[in-house]
């Protein structure tokens, strides 16, 4: 199929208030209720083995599972909710949104592969780190995915990703053939085809320990310094958006700011040379595509990071994102407890 462009003026009907159709608020059966920050107390504990603590994450037994269950997933350096070292955390309030909108408490579920980053203070270069890749956070994500099954009776997942997140679930499903657990996947703005933050020239300060460490050798780099490294040349060789899982891809439109992929400033962040960690030129603005994706570009999310003004950050907390996301997944056939279509 081929991938669907479409620009803003062209998603004002998904971007519309949900109406008679499905989820009028005032119905919500979340309405009232709030996202926490900790899961049920009988759920499985489940560790980070590179932190030695259990993982952290939001999740709830109340209400009944009729929705096919929704996993969030943040990105690198992030947190599923605000903590005392990290003042982002906005997949806690997407969870938010779908629970004003017609989810149940028991439907929504967020997983904190990173910890609480409160570990970046004795060492900043951890954000490129070990602890910080693919191969670290794909074992914690399937067996949260098991143990959300297990706790909620469904038979799959939806996930709603970001950044890493994206690149994260991806190769999860892959590694274990788990397109049938997976319903839907919405891509927000994920490195599908590399980052633009492992260039090896002096003008790229993300090398420095005060900007992460990121030089071509670090561990994240390793993985996504380039759009043919070995985790992105398997991920990619067999198709981008295998069945039955459906996918949308939320991005920021290719050329315009976004400091993951861009060489232009975003926000607070100056541009670093367009280079892949080879010192090669290379252009990242199309990274986040997925080939066979239903995709939407947006532009001006920096308005929706009220922190660093970013357009990578602020698109995960936009009220566009989240309304199309909604309306994505709710217009999907499929009940919690069905298997996964051929």
């Amino acid at each position: 199929m081929t991938t669907k462009h479409l620009r803003i003026a062209a998603i004002i009907a998904v971007l519309l208030p949900f109406g008679a159709g499905g989820l009028a608020s005032g119905q919500s059966p979340g309405k009232g209720a709030e996202i926490g920050m900790k899961f049920p107390d009988h759920f499985p504990v489940i560790r980070n083995f590179y932190l030695g603590n259990p993982v952290i994450g939001f999740g709830s037994d109340i209400g009944r599972v009729e929705h096919v269950p929704v996993i969030f997933l943040h990105g690198n350096n992030d947190t599923p909710f605000a903590t005392a070292c990290n003042p982002f955390g906005r997949i806690q309030a997407f969870a938010q949104f779908f629970l004003d909108h017609g989810y149940h408490p028991s439907e929504l579920w967020g997983l904190g592969y990173q910890g609480d980053q409160c570990d970046l203070a004795q060492d900043n270069t951890r954000r490129s780190g070990i602890s910080h890749t693919t191969a670290a956070a794909v074992p914690m994500l399937r067996e949260f995915v098991q143990a959300v099954l297990d706790f909620t009776g469904a038979k799959r997942v939806d996930i709603v990703a970001h950044s890493l997140g994206v690149t994260v679930a991806r190769e999860w499903m892959l590694q274990d053939n788990a397109y049938r657990k997976v319903r839907a996947l919405v891509a927000i703005d994920g490195p599908n085809h590399g980052i633009i933050d492992c260039s090896p020239s002096p003008a790229n300060f993300y090398q420095l320990a005060s900007g992460g460490g990121f030089t071509p050798s670090s561990a994240v780099c390793d993985e996504y310094g380039s759009d043919h490294t070995q985790l992105l040349t398997v991920l990619n060789a067999a198709g981008e958006t295998p069945g039955p899982t459906h996918y949308l891809v939320i991005r920021n439109k290719p050329g315009t700011p976004d400091f993951v992929y861009n060489s232009l400033p975003d926000g607070v962040f100056p541009g670093v040379p367009a280079e892949d960690r080879d010192g090669n030129p290379h252009d990242f603005t199309a990274s986040t595509g997925l080939a066979g994706a239903e995709t939407i570009d947006l532009v001006g999310q920096g308005q929706f990071d009220p922190i660093l003004a970013t357009s990578h950050l602020g698109i995960l907390n936009s009220p566009d994102t989240r309304n199309a996301a909604l309306r994505f997944l709710t217009s999907l056939p499929g009940r919690a407890d069905q298997e996964g279509e051929e």
